[in-house]
């Protein structure tokens, strides 16, 4: 790996490094076990999703607690992507951690495979019961044939995808979003591209809680 040579070529005694090629070569094998981390991580959630064991603590959450940290964790800014949420947008019930990772690798993919020019859309809107969260790309988008199988384990989401993961992003996307009681599907994108929808129950509402509480004291 990229961290072993790193580090063997740092203990070389043949080879003499200046502070910065020292630097270079630290920082090339924090990257790689940092790589190597996600990689046992993702793994080890994999295995626990096939289980049936993935450790999920459901509470109410602000879409906007979610989004926010994931916007920020992919560096990402205004010209980025585009927001169209409500002004106030319901609680829904999650687990913020899962679905923070979820919405990180959904954006991921979409900017990368988005036109130039043409950013990624992150909407938020309430149906019923339900809170919908909606990443629209206008990339190259899926065949629906490939739409159930891109969804499963070790399975790449496009074909010229060079990067060296797993292939369990978006495995590991819709097991998280299905253990919160959720739903994970992939749509066309009208007019070409790819609309990952994450569907998660609502929480109750402030007011709905309080409106049960005045019913339940006054039977």
């Amino acid at each position: 790996t990229a961290a072993t040579t790193a580090v063997t070529s740092l203990r070389s005694s043949n080879i003499i490094f200046s502070p910065d090629e020292q630097g270079a070569l630290l920082e090339t094998a924090e990257q790689s076990l940092g790589t190597l981390s996600d990689l046992v991580t993702n793994l080890l959630d994999a295995s626990r999703i096939q289980a049936g064991v993935l450790g999920v603590v459901l509470e109410p959450v602000r879409p906007e607690e979610v989004i926010l940290p994931a916007l920020e964790e992919l560096d990402l800014g205004p010209g980025d992507i585009e927001l169209d949420t409500p002004a106030e947008p319901q609680l829904l019930l999650a687990d913020a951690v899962l679905l923070q990772r979820v919405l990180v690798n959904l954006l991921s993919n979409a900017i990368r495979y988005a036109r130039r020019g043409e950013p990624p859309v992150l909407s938020v809107s309430d149906f019923g019961g339900r809170t919908e969260l909606r990443i629209i790309d206008r990339g190259p988008g899926i065949s629906d044939d490939r739409k159930d199988q891109v969804l499963m384990p070790f399975q790449r989401l496009g074909d010229t995808d060079n990067d060296t993961g797993l292939g369990l992003g978006m495995a590991l996307a819709k097991g998280f979003v299905e253990g919160m009681g959720g739903h994970l599907t992939l749509e066309d994108t009208p007019g070409g591209g790819l609309t990952s929808v994450i569907s998660l129950p609502r929480a109750p509402q402030p007011h709905e809680t309080l409106l049960t509480g005045n019913s339940v004291g006054a039977a």
